[in-house]
């Protein structure tokens, strides 16, 4: 074991990459040195953590008097740390670490109790309800003592009130002046029994029936009748009429209430209204006698959030907003129905100082076309039944942080995530914090063996007693790498903007369409030598180098004398020129295949092609296309589609760092550990005997223009483990939804003629329907590269391509992904039978026919496409 760290200079040079990652003022390093050497946690003498949001969730404030700029670090110890795939089976054998987090979290620890305490809640509500009788007296006398010569605003929540009883309170004869009547929360089933009483009120203004099971049942005639025939009715169930005015606006502007129910009698009632929140209430036009600079003359801020103004266009709703001097403040949808931009808004209402809480000259300054400073933080919504684990699953995005582990040789492969204890979780968010925080592994031995993991927080602005403590949860990240988008993981971002992004995307990929390339005789030709000496084949595969027998090919160990070169390495002109390689020489790989083997460009590629085909499931390149992402998680939610997603690294192989997920934030977050496309997962596949599957074809590429593609006629079949489910702790299984058992796990090798016999009988159908397809998609696939990047066009290369394909439950292909110098371990380890059941090829020639289609223009064991 290394000597432990004694000096402030050995603590310095073991950890001086972490210093300066982490942005520590060096000032500091002695005082953190000292910290962690003693395991000093004092952050709970300087702040404390407070309850917000009702207690679903927490805050920390400053309790000392004053904490200059760069005056002092603080350690904050790790709480749990995991990787992704360990979480559900640490949260249930880890003792006791369900309940910090549920606790930590703000999710209900006690659910057990929780229950109980919600039924006793109910116990007493039931022994405190008052009587319907009971209540209407205690309205009669409420409006006595206010002076009221009759009662003209009555409300009756809450009070089981069913059709019998509210025919048997005969309401309109006792109450003929009412203007206002609230039934929420009741038990009002039958539509005609309310119409009945309700169309016998003269003069009612407001009529809420909320929560009653009357609207689930028959709330469009229940609207329908009531509108047409009470056209005196302003606001009904919270939305304004099409019939609203003075008395609706001055319910929102506080001016007409239970207290004052008829003030708009008087002569300009709204005349000193400076503040109006008209958000959400269903209003489709502002055009209105009512909403006007007569009524409203000292308006100054408004709220039309939430509305849908469809009967206005842009532009009359702006010079209805011009006419009001005052207005200064404004709080709208973006985008919505003023249009896209904030900017283009504020250029239409020069007069305004704010728009959506946020500074003008700031909107201006940043150029920004969405702005809102009122976005509401997510907090942990579980359900009911929910378990605690799942609570804590649910709500840990809002929480966790993540690192890598790498020392000088290699780099961890997988990410770190962790949750910082009950003080650092307790920090909010803000673009202008005022405490930076970041990850710290302290070596007190100096090396990893010994390492423990804190985070570092220290304030970077001064900060005086009961300010709160923030710090910023996307730190270093802009616009130019989607910051606004990206806090919809920690804030009801505005659905709207996102939607319409989303929309337009969909607009433009169902506009494109090429022409598919016509099928052409073979051109390329054996590239033998004309002396018929053998082509020499430099390799860095053993299966080539063990398998490659031919007499036409010999392998050497020089590069620069090889006519073939078959390598797993990408040759980029920095290897040609170190080898010595020629521009005369063959090689396995074509310029600019990255279209095909990287994940974001295999989707760019086909759906610049052709849109959005249906062997393509939807897939977004998280690093470009997040706005429009969640655009469409948001449709599939509100349109009540699954929206189950999954997770895949650009150009990583063996499924590391994959997730499968519906839960938007952890989607975002999960951008942290490296750049991904979201996919649309499968929900639905294709099962062999109860069990997901995938297939692996290899593709044989000998020219791009003209297109020359062969599918060899062996593929085979990779089964998962688990029999597949959706239950949802079935996404932490990795035998359960995933096929790649090559590397550690169990591998089930399924004969591919076995597996084509045992799947026709058990769905019935015939493999060569299925077969015909799937080849269809695959030379899609590649017309698509021919298509789109005719500069992969090379006269001397030559490829093999791992294409893997799914089939849904209805037996369609979908494409999953390409890949470059496929693993061809089955290839040579097992006899296989061809696709058609008339030949086998034997594993020890698999090689020497790929080499012969490639390379001398054989077509044996090989279909063109």
């Amino acid at each position: 074991m290394a000597n432990k760290i004694e000096s402030l200079e050995d603590f310095v040079k073991v950890h001086g990459i972490l210093l300066a990652a982490s942005g520590l003022p060096q000032k500091l390093y002695e005082r953190l040195f000292h910290k962690l050497a003693s395991d000093t946690l004092d952050g709970g003498a300087h702040f404390q953590i407070e309850p917000c949001d009702d207690g679903r969730r927490r805050r920390l404030v400053l309790t000392s008097e004053s904490m200059p700029k760069d005056s002092d670090v603080f350690l904050v110890d790790h709480a749990w740390t995991f990787r992704l795939p360990d979480a559900y089976k640490q949260l249930q054998e880890i003792p006791g670490l369900a309940e910090r987090m549920g606790s930590l979290m703000c999710v209900d620890t006690d659910l057990e109790g929780e229950a109980e305490e919600e039924e006793e809640e109910e116990e007493t509500e039931k022994d405190e309800q008052v009587s319907v009788v009971q209540a209407l007296e205690s309205e009669i006398r409420y409006a006595a003592d206010k002076g009221h010569d009759s009662l003209r605003w009555l409300e009756l929540e809450g009070l089981g009130i069913d059709d019998d009883t509210f025919s048997s309170l005969r309401l309109p004869i006792k109450f003929q002046d009412l203007l206002a009547l609230s039934l929420i929360g009741n038990k009002l089933e039958s539509a005609d029994v309310v119409i009945q009483e309700v169309l016998k009120f003269n003069n009612l203004k407001a009529l809420w029936l909320n929560d009653n099971p009357v609207l689930q049942k028959s709330e469009g005639r229940l609207a329908d009748e009531i509108l047409r025939s009470c056209p005196s009715l302003e606001i009904y169930n919270s939305c304004f009429t099409p019939n609203y005015g003075l008395w609706a606006l001055g319910f929102c502007g506080d001016v007409v209430g239970k207290d004052n129910p008829d003030y708009v009698q008087q002569d300009q009632p709204l005349r000193d209204v400076t503040s109006l929140d008209l958000s959400n209430r269903s209003i489709h036009s502002l055009v209105n006698e009512a909403f006007s600079v007569h009524e409203l003359p000292l308006l100054s801020h408004l709220n039309i959030r939430g509305n849908p103004l469809d009967q206005n266009s842009v532009g009359e709703l702006f010079e209805v907003l011009k006419l009001f001097p005052s207005l200064s403040s404004l709080e709208v949808d973006i985008p919505g129905p003023l249009g896209n931009s904030a900017v283009e808004i504020l250029e239409s209402l020069p007069k305004l100082s704010l728009l959506n809480g946020v500074d003008t000259a700031k909107i201006f300054e940043n150029g920004k076309h969405v702005v809102d400073s009122m976005i509401q933080p997510r907090l942990p919504e579980p359900k009911p039944e929910d378990s605690l684990i799942d609570r804590v699953l649910g709500a840990m995005w809002l929480y966790v942080m993540n690192y890598r582990l790498a020392d000088e040789e290699k780099i961890d492969e997988t990410s770190l995530w962790y949750v910082m204890d009950e003080l650092g979780s307790a920090l909010g968010h803000s673009d202008e914090p005022n405490f930076k925080v970041a990850p710290f592994l302290f070596m007190p031995s100096g090396n990893l063996d010994s390492a423990v993991s804190y985070s570092i927080m220290w304030p970077i602005k001064s900060c005086h007693k009961g300010d709160e403590c923030t710090r910023d949860f996307l730190s270093g990240i802009g616009e130019d790498k989607h910051r606004s988008a990206r806090l919809t993981a920690w804030f009801h971002t505005p659905e709207n903007y996102f939607i319409h992004e989303f929309e337009k995307y969909q607009q433009n990929q169902h506009a494109k369409a090429f022409k598919s390339l016509p099928s052409t005789p073979s051109v390329t030709q054996s590239i033998l030598h004309s002396d018929g000496s053998p082509l020499l084949v430099h390799t860095d595969l053993p299966q080539v180098e063990e398998f490659l027998t031919r007499p036409e090919f010999v392998l050497t160990n020089e590069p620069k004398d090889a006519d073939i070169i078959w390598t797993s390495m990408q040759v980029d002109e920095e290897l040609k020129k170190a080898v010595g390689l020629t521009d005369d020489q063959y090689i396995n790989q074509f310029p600019f295949e990255a279209c095909l083997v990287m994940k974001h460009h295999l989707a760019e590629t086909i759906q610049k092609a052709y849109g959005s085909p249906e062997w393509l499931q939807s897939t977004y390149n998280l690093e470009t296309e997040l706005t429009q992402f969640i655009g469409d998680y948001c449709v599939r939610k509100r349109d009540g589609l699954n929206n189950l997603w999954i997770l895949k690294p650009w150009n990583m192989a063996r499924t590391i760092d994959t997730s499968i997920t519906d839960n938007l934030s952890a989607i975002i977050r999960m951008m942290e550990t490296g750049p991904k496309i979201c996919q649309k997962y499968i929900e639905h596949p294709a099962l062999f005997k109860g069990k997901k599957f995938d297939l692996r074809y290899v593709v044989l590429l000998r020219s791009i223009d003209p297109l020359e593609i062969y599918l060899t006629d062996i593929f085979w079949v990779r089964l998962s483990n688990n029999p597949y489910s959706l239950e949802k702790h079935s996404f932490f299984e990795y035998e359960t939804h995933f096929t790649v058992m090559n590397y550690g796990r169990k591998l089930n090798h399924k004969p591919t003629a076995e597996f084509v016999r045992e799947f026709e009988q058990e769905h019935n159908v015939k493999w060569m329907d299925i077969h015909e397809k799937v080849k269809q998609v695959i030379r899609q696939v590649f017309e698509a590269a021919a298509l789109v990047h005719p500069e992969m066009k090379s006269d001397k290369s030559r490829a093999m391509y791992g294409v893997d394909v799914m089939l849904d439950s209805s037996f369609q292909p979908k494409i999953l992904e390409v890949t470059y110098c496929p693993d061809c371990m089955r290839a040579c380890t097992y006899d296989m039978e061809t696709i058609d059941g008339k030949g086998i090829v034997k594993a020890k020639e698999f090689f020497n026919y790929v080499f012969g289609c490639l390379f001398l223009g054989e077509t044996a064991h090989v279909t063109p496409l």
